[in-house]
Order: C-alpha cells, then sequence, then structure tokens
C-alpha cells in the first residue's frame, strides 16, 4: 500500500511518541498509575503540610487537590466516571521528610484505560498500553468460571472434542433416549 510506513519507520515514530509522552508525563505535577479497575496519584507537596491545610474534592466526573489559598495542584473533568463511595486520598510522609497527597480512584467501568487522569492533561496513547498478566486466581468467582470454560472449550475445539456446551446437549439427548426407550432415534441429528 502506497504510503504506509515501513516496521523500521512505525518503529522510530512509536518511540518518538513514547518519548514525548515520558516528557509531557514528567512536567505534571503529580504522578499516576493504573490497572483497567483502578487508578492511582502521587500529589508531592511540602513536609510541612497537614491534612487540615489540604482542599480536596472527589466526585464521580471530577478531581481537585490543592492546599489551602494556593492554585490547585490538580484539577479538572474526568474522562471517565469514577465510584465515590471506593475512592479515597491520604495524606502521606515519605522517608526523604517531604509528604504526598495519594488519591486512589476506583474506575466506574473496570474494563478501560485513561489515557489522562484530567481531560486538560496531556494525553497518553492507551493503544500501546501493555497490561500486566492477570492470573485466574486474581477473578471474582463468576468471570473465573466464564474464563476456565471459555479456556475448556477452546482446548476442547482444538482437539476436535465436543465444547461444555455440546456435551451438555449429547447427556440431555442421552437422557430423554433413556426416559423415552419407546421412540426411535435412529435418525435424530444431534447438532
Amino acid at each position: 500500500m502506497p504510503g504506509s510506513p515501513t516496521p523500521s519507520e512505525r518503529e522510530r515514530t512509536d518511540k518518538e511518541d513514547r518519548a514525548r509522552e515520558a516528557e509531557e508525563q514528567a512536567k505534571l505535577p503529580y504522578k499516576w498509575t493504573q490497572t483497567t479497575a483502578d487508578l492511582d496519584v502521587s500529589i508531592p507537596i511540602p513536609g510541612n503540610i497537614k491534612g487540615r491545610d489540604l482542599d480536596v474534592k472527589l466526585t464521580k466526573t471530577s478531581i481537585k487537590v490543592a492546599i489551602k489559598g494556593q492554585p490547585a495542584i490538580i484539577e479538572g473533568e474526568f474522562p471517565h466516571a469514577i465510584r465515590t463511595d471506593e475512592s479515597t486520598w491520604t495524606l502521606e510522609t515519605l522517608s526523604s521528610g517531604g509528604k504526598e497527597v495519594a488519591v486512589h480512584l476506583d474506575k466506574a467501568n473496570r474494563m478501560e484505560w485513561w489515557g489522562h487522569v484530567v481531560t486538560s492533561a496531556p494525553k497518553l496513547d492507551t493503544t500501546k498500553i501493555v497490561p500486566e498478566n492477570s492470573k485466574l486466581s486474581d477473578l471474582d468467582g463468576q468471570t473465573r468460571g466464564m474464563v476456565e470454560k471459555m479456556m475448556f472449550d477452546q482446548r476442547q475445539k482444538e482437539m476436535g472434542l465436543p465444547t461444555s456446551d455440546e456435551n451438555k446437549k449429547q447427556e440431555m439427548l442421552k437422557k430423554f433416549m433413556k426416559e423415552h426407550p419407546e421412540m426411535d432415534f435412529s435418525n435424530a441429528k444431534v447438532s
């Protein structure tokens, strides 16, 4: 296809984009990390600041963290909603003697990456995020059961064997045939 970048051009562009994003993020007055389920923000502040000196507001759609009487360190709208009942902030003393406001945001949609904490901040390319591998034991019971069933069915298909749903249909048919010996099943087709 004419005009398509070569793999080396694409790699160079990706590297430049990552460097630009890292530079933009380094200029922010806070650091942040995320998983698909939550987001954590660390905001360094002077060591003499106490909790009562802070003005922190978390709503479903916005955040404000400021030292009273000063401009906000971070303030703005979230790109997506949070669960306010599960979101918290704490003031922590660091080993260096400084302090930080640690904000934990629980995402309302626990299956999406955020490009930024607030919409006014520089955005990351979320398509380039490589998530950490999760373990089945990290999942809740219902999700784990669904994933295990999908994995079993995938293995069965690869070996040319029936899936769990197909096994269930076969068992139901066998039971029905056993309960109704008077019926002729010689022309029955099971799909």
